[in-house]
């Protein structure tokens, strides 16, 4: 499978988020209108991992507001294998109701396929989101330069301004699942 260009569409799927999630009226007022609007959108991209959870935290406690909507952003090879796509809508399912407990915010998730950073770009591209939150392994320069990273990329091409996680020394290593 090609990398996805910056220029092409590409293949996502809404995820549909556990029904005993209240849904969160939208804001009274329109984004267009020049007024004062009650909420954002914010990005938070997510995966299996220790370090994803952690952003993911971070921006539950300290970035959400009563009023905002996270968007959850999940980046797979490939939406045709079922078993990839499920496990993550239950990852997604998992952080939607934690989102809305703690933070009593409105969750929408998205799987979105092809490379997870040009893919997080185009979906911030798309809602224009306050942030874009995302999490680091907090490898070296080196390190990060020669093996590539998803927030190294979008720190240099996201159009909005990424929020670079690094973990602290409790976020440990577990995985999420």
């Amino acid at each position: 499978m090609e990398t996805l260009n910056e220029d092409e569409e590409y293949c996502w799927r809404e995820v549909k988020l556990p029904s005993f999630i209240p849904i969160v009226g939208t804001p009274g007022l329109e984004r267009e209108t020049g007024e004062r609007r009650r909420g954002r959108d914010i990005i938070v991209a997510i995966d299996h991992g220790a370090n994803s959870k952690h952003a993911f935290d971070w921006a539950i406690t300290h970035l959400c507001r009563l009023s905002d909507t996270l968007h959850l952003v999940h980046a797979v090879s490939s939406l045709s294998n079922q078993l990839v796509y499920e496990m993550a809508q239950v990852l997604m399912e998992k952080f939607a109701v934690e989102a809305f407990q703690v933070a009593m915010v409105e969750s929408k998730a998205r799987i979105v396929e092809g490379d997870a950073g040009k893919a997080i770009c185009k979906e911030a591209e798309r809602l224009k989101p306050a942030a874009v939150v995302v999490g680091t392994r907090g490898r070296g320069f080196i390190q990060s330069m020669l093996q590539g990273s998803v927030s190294e990329y979008c720190f240099h091409n996201c159009k909005i301004a990424p929020v670079i996680i690094v973990p602290g020394k409790e976020a440990g290593e577990e995985s999420v699942m």
